[in-house]
């Protein structure tokens, strides 16, 4: 008879098999999810340099050598300005340190691990790098800006329409941003550089007064192609423009930029018994860079033969020249205060005779300082057409006695070069001439 027994065992050995393969699922499932847990911790961020705690992060070379504006644009070395085609900031007054750029705004070059050390200007999303030596970083950055004339301009300088576009050039050497732990663990750099032209909001404006050239000025607002740099665009402080002194005839061109100046209406101003004219014309004055050029060219008239100190002008004049479009509206002014007037004689005096005449106009022979100061101002004054001034020596008001009856004097040329003359022969009369102006 046979047992039952054996035929259980086997149909329990049929039905564990079966199910076996059950039992490995769930050893299966947990095994995949940790995989692929794993492999997302292992696979995190690189570490970066930022300068707003993370908003913006650098990762690569074109990063690093990015600049931010104000209103969030942000360009990068590819950005293809130039000099004729700037970019714009946003808005005006804005000076270079509103410009956001992985150079920090107090210096113009820091090495790479002065910004991880000193300026913390750098994240890592992953946590990587905390604690003692856990970032490192090689490599260093800078910053070069000058303005349209080549002239160097410091980060807290206001971008000025005159002085635009301005050249920005940022630089790297090759560099490596590394923590001690984690997969990224470093970000690298290479040398480069990257070039931006930027510009103000264009606005109407008057940037420089032009008078002649040729005569060197030791003034920090004087540009040798341009003139003298506008000071001030207030009345309260038009005495800081050019110019301060002035004589019959002489004239000085404005450079007007932020609207066609051939659109512009200008009416005379009339003070003291000076006029301030205003023309638009082509000027072939010899000190102009470009030969002949179209100007915006202002003039000074006066009395030209004064006879008595009726006939002169009262100072000082405040004049404030307004550029009017078709409507009549004010769109550009300029303003500048007369102090001083010099009348010249047209031919060579004696100094005894121009004390004469100047005494009878109420004015002086002007010493050596207040007469240079006339030339330094206004150049060459001689080369200035339709004036009785020429670019000669001109008495200043020093005489000393010596050697008997000998009397000397000194002597200016518009150049600025000083020299001493006799003034009289060894019987005491004056017989030797120069030119000469009366100062009020």
């Amino acid at each position: 008879m046979n047992s039952p027994r054996p035929k259980l065992l086997s149909s329990l050995s049929k039905s564990s098999l079966l199910f076996a393969p059950l039992l490995l699922l769930p050893y299966s499932f947990d095994s995949q999810a940790l995989s692929a847990y794993t492999s997302r911790v292992i696979e995190g961020s690189a570490p970066y340099l930022t300068y707003d705690n993370g908003r913006t992060k650098a990762t690569t070379t074109a990063d690093l050598l990015s600049i931010t504006l104000s209103d969030n644009r942000t360009f990068t070395p590819s950005n293809g300005s130039s000099a004729t085609n700037p970019i714009v900031l946003p808005v005006a007054g804005q000076s270079f340190t509103d410009i956001h750029m992985m150079v920090p705004p107090s210096t113009n070059s820091v090495s790479l691990s002065e910004l991880v050390t000193s300026y913390h200007y750098w994240g890592d999303d992953d946590g990587d790098g905390q604690g003692t030596n856990g970032v490192t970083a090689t490599g260093s950055l800078s910053v070069a800006i000058t303005d349209k004339n080549n002239r160097a301009v410091g980060r807290g300088t206001v971008l000025s329409i005159c002085n635009a576009p301005y050249k920005v050039v940022l630089s790297s050497s090759a560099g490596r941003l590394t923590t001690q732990y984690g997969l990224p663990n470093s970000s690298t750099f290479s040398g480069s550089t990257a070039t931006y032209y930027l510009s103000p909001p264009p606005s109407p404006g008057i940037c420089y007064a032009r008078p002649e050239l040729t005569r060197r000025r030791n003034t920090s607002n004087w540009d040798p192609n341009r003139g003298f740099a506008t000071q001030s665009t207030e009345p309260s402080s038009y005495d800081l423009n050019f110019p301060k002194t002035g004589a019959n005839g002489l004239y000085f061109d404005l450079d007007i930029v932020g609207v066609d100046a051939n659109q512009l209406n200008w009416a005379p101003v009339t003070r003291g018994g000076i006029t301030v004219t205003v023309t638009r014309m082509t000027a072939n004055d010899s000190w102009l860079p470009n030969g002949s050029e179209l100007v915006t060219r202002v003039t000074l008239t006066s009395n030209p033969y004064p006879s008595s100190s009726s006939d002169t002008p009262s100072l000082p004049q405040v004049f404030e020249l307004e550029g009017k479009d078709r409507s009549g509206n004010t769109v550009v002014k300029y303003g500048f205060k007369i102090r001083v007037w010099s009348i010249p004689r047209s031919s060579t005096v004696q100094l005894n005779h121009l004390r004469s005449y100047c005494s009878n106009l109420g004015y002086r022979v002007p010493d050596g300082g207040p007469l240079n100061s006339f030339f330094s101002e206004w150049g060459m004054v001689g080369s200035y057409d339709g004036t009785r001034f020429y670019n000669g020596r001109y008495f200043t008001n020093y005489e000393e006695g010596t050697g008997g009856s000998y009397h000397y004097g000194s002597t200016i040329t518009p150049s600025g070069s000083a020299s001493r003359m006799h003034l009289s022969d060894a019987a005491g009369r004056y017989h030797r001439k120069a030119y000469g102006l009366c100062m009020s």
